[in-house]
């Protein structure tokens, strides 16, 4: 199944074909649109020349961080980003053996998927939550108990990154996300 999420061809090309680009994206997407969040893999490659784990793993972590923060930057914050995707190849590497595929193909179940992600750099409960919906939503990864493990994020509609195949779907969930906060704040109130 392809991934749609960027609006642009080409970084949504490396999301679909690289498990790697879909999980640094997913690093990414923190204080910072979900949409370039997740266009942060395919700058990492045109100007590195590859995305592989093993190679971003064995980069100078100096000039790494430069090229991540070449404008357009990877993130907001492109230096600590650029350490953290450099830790996250360092333990597909060695964990993985640079299949990052390997992180939910050989996860027992759900759970053991939730534990696998959040121990991650990046990934705290909720990102691990999303991820594992998204897993299940586009690539059709759904160990037992997968639902359980990604809470709400699991039902239909328009939650999270997980349920963005297009740009209408994309202003959905932005429009459920702003829907939240105004909820909450009014609720703070």
């Amino acid at each position: 199944m392809a991934i749609h999420i960027t609006g642009d061809d080409t970084a949504d090309d490396i999301l679909t074909s690289s498990p790697f680009a879909l999980l640094v994206g997913m690093m990414l997407d923190q204080q910072y649109p979900m949409e370039h969040a997740f266009r942060g893999p395919a700058k990492v490659a045109d100007r590195f020349g590859s995305f592989d784990p093993h190679r971003i793993a064995a980069a100078d972590p100096e000039e790494f961080a430069a090229l991540c923060a070449v404008t357009p930057a990877i993130h907001r914050f492109p230096g600590s980003m650029a350490a953290r995707l450099q830790e996250l190849a360092r333990i597909v590497v060695d964990q993985y053996d640079g299949h990052t595929e390997r992180l939910w193909t050989e996860a027992a179940d759900g759970k053991d998927l939730g534990r696998r992600i959040q121990a991650l750099p990046g990934f705290g409960a909720q990102k691990a939550k999303i991820f594992v919906a998204l897993l299940a939503k586009q690539l059709d990864v759904r160990p037992q108990g997968w639902e359980a493990v990604a809470g709400d994020y699991a039902l239909e509609g328009y939650r999270s990154v997980a349920d963005v195949v297009d740009p209408g779907s994309l202003q959905k969930v932005r429009d459920f996300k702003k829907e939240k906060k105004a909820a909450a704040k009014a609720q703070a109130s």
